[in-house]
């Protein structure tokens, strides 16, 4: 954790550390089993919504450090800002191009995924006010039903190949609907038709699996396999144990505790009554650092490896947890409280809040004071990135 002699974590009401070497490490194990099957499979990583809440400009160049050479977001201008601390791999848009943004990819090197013959004749069209090719993914429409090209806009494809005229075809791809349920027959489903359409449309590398699609097997690793949770530690085999490594803790400071007799309220609209004589204690964090008002009366904290329930409404920028049986030495104002981390996953918190993993990580609060690490145990490699830094990818 941040020195007692470090302002800003001094000044924190919460500390956010992100361990980068376990998501390099998580990555590297997702690479490693792609390859498992003997063919040459590439991993790429997806780093939209700020990496899943990490941070992006940290987790860009660490990743490609590791190796990770492809790189996806969701929208332009998280790749404008990836493109900053990334300057030559090939970084993938997966909304697609919308209508005028068609310099903007070429001035950033960025690479549309391309969703509908709108957005193909759009940016051949741009190919030729360029006058040079320009790179392109196609994304098929599979059995998801949000973004691709649909059955009919697929055949058209393959039966007029000229509309990719002008463009370098980087990849096709589809994504997967139920990739965690091993055994739903949508994923058997999927498959045959993106097969299908590989083989009919030859030229390009392939990419079907995200997080948990990696665990179907080899049929759906294809070229380039796409993961994004489970970089981040959310566990891709739901029910099962997880196979990734955590890679964030955070901690909330005790601002003040108060003792609190029986029948007495604690919080907004008295939601929590006392049964006995209580010990509560207010920590500074809330919902608008993504801690969620779903978790009243539900959840816990841990100090120093003891449990402590949350009690009361959850406030924006405050939340009560009872101390009464936890040391009052380890409890006292200025003392550290786990929220996440060891004993309290992304995923634990998610059942507790009837949410997933992905929407935990992704509501992680800019105003938390963040610390890079390199290994949990490691504490001597800790690098600090500012705030506003970090910020650059969000």
């Amino acid at each position: 954790m941040p020195s007692p002699d470090d302002d800003a974590a001094r000044r924190a009401g919460a500390i956010l550390t992100i361990d980068l070497g376990a998501i390099a490490a998580n990555w590297r194990g997702l690479h490693d089993a792609g390859r498992a099957s003997g063919r040459p499979v590439d991993c790429a990583a997806v780093l939209k919504a700020d990496a899943y809440g990490t941070g992006a400009a940290a987790v860009g160049p660490r990743l490609a450090a590791e190796g990770c050479r492809q790189f996806f977001v969701a929208h332009i201008d998280e790749a404008i800002a990836l493109r900053r601390v990334l300057a030559e791999h090939p970084i993938y848009v997966l909304n697609g191009l919308l209508a005028g943004t068609e310099g903007d990819f070429v001035e950033h090197n960025l690479t549309p995924v391309l969703n509908h013959l709108g957005q193909l004749n759009a940016w051949r069209a741009a190919a030729q006010r360029f006058n040079r090719p320009l790179d392109a993914v196609i994304h098929l429409d599979t059995g998801m039903n949000r973004l691709g090209f649909g059955p009919d806009d697929a055949q058209a494809l393959i039966n007029e190949r000229g509309r990719l005229r002008g463009l370098r075809l980087a990849l096709f791809m589809s994504h997967l609907v139920a990739s965690e349920e091993t055994a739903n027959p949508i994923n058997g489903e999927q498959l045959s038709r993106f097969r299908s359409f590989v083989k009919a449309m030859p030229g390009a590398p392939a990419s079907l699996a995200n997080s948990s699609g990696i665990f179907l097997g080899p049929d759906y690793h294809f070229d380039l396999m796409r993961p994004g949770a489970a970089l981040y530690g959310i566990n891709p085999l739901p029910g099962q144990a997880n196979p990734m490594l955590p890679t964030v803790t955070l901690q909330a400071r005790i601002l003040q505790t108060r003792r609190v007799d029986a029948l007495q309220t604690v919080g907004y609209g008295g939601a929590w009554r006392a049964a006995r004589s209580t010990r509560v204690a207010t920590i500074g964090l809330g919902y608008a650092d993504g801690y969620f008002r779903a978790l009243v009366n539900r959840s816990v904290v841990y100090i120093a490896q003891q449990p402590a329930p949350v009690i009361g409404r959850i406030s924006m920028d405050l939340v009560t947890i009872d101390v009464t049986d936890v040391a009052e030495a380890d409890s006292q104002p200025g003392a550290m409280v786990e929220v996440l981390g060891p004993h309290l996953t992304p995923d634990d918190i998610a059942k507790q809040a009837h949410t997933n993993g992905y929407e935990v990580m992704t509501s992680l609060g800019r105003r938390y004071h963040r610390v890079y690490v390199e290994g949990r145990d490691d504490h001597a490699d800790e690098a600090e990135v500012e705030d506003d830094a970090a910020g650059d990818a969000a």
